[in-house]
């Protein structure tokens, strides 16, 4: 028998060092910029505030995750707007990761 673990232990996301103002470059270079751009920077001002106060920089990195993933599915959202299907149904991405904590 063997003392090693079976799986591969994940390992925690860590950003690039300049992924913050990569994601505010395109962001200000989309066509949503004027809601998108405000929204990101309040985000990031509250996770450097929450980072500050905990010393912590778990919160830096889950809002450039988040956004990250808005950025990636920009193409999809952009095709499924343009198919006219219905979203009536639809939950808030907060909705969704409030119910996991």
């Amino acid at each position: 028998m063997s003392a090693q673990p079976d799986h591969a232990p994940v390992t925690p996301y860590v950003p690039a060092p300049g992924a913050p103002a990569e994601l505010l470059a395109q962001l200000r270079a989309d066509r949503r910029a004027d809601r998108w751009v405000p929204a990101f920077e309040q985000e990031w001002s509250a996770a450097l505030e929450e980072s500050r106060r905990t010393f912590s920089l778990a919160h830096l990195y889950e809002v450039v995750q988040a956004w990250e993933a808005r950025v990636a599915s920009i193409p999809a959202v952009d095709v499924f707007l343009a198919s006219g299907k219905d979203d009536s149904t639809f939950v808030g991405l907060d909705e969704i990761r409030s119910r996991r904590r």
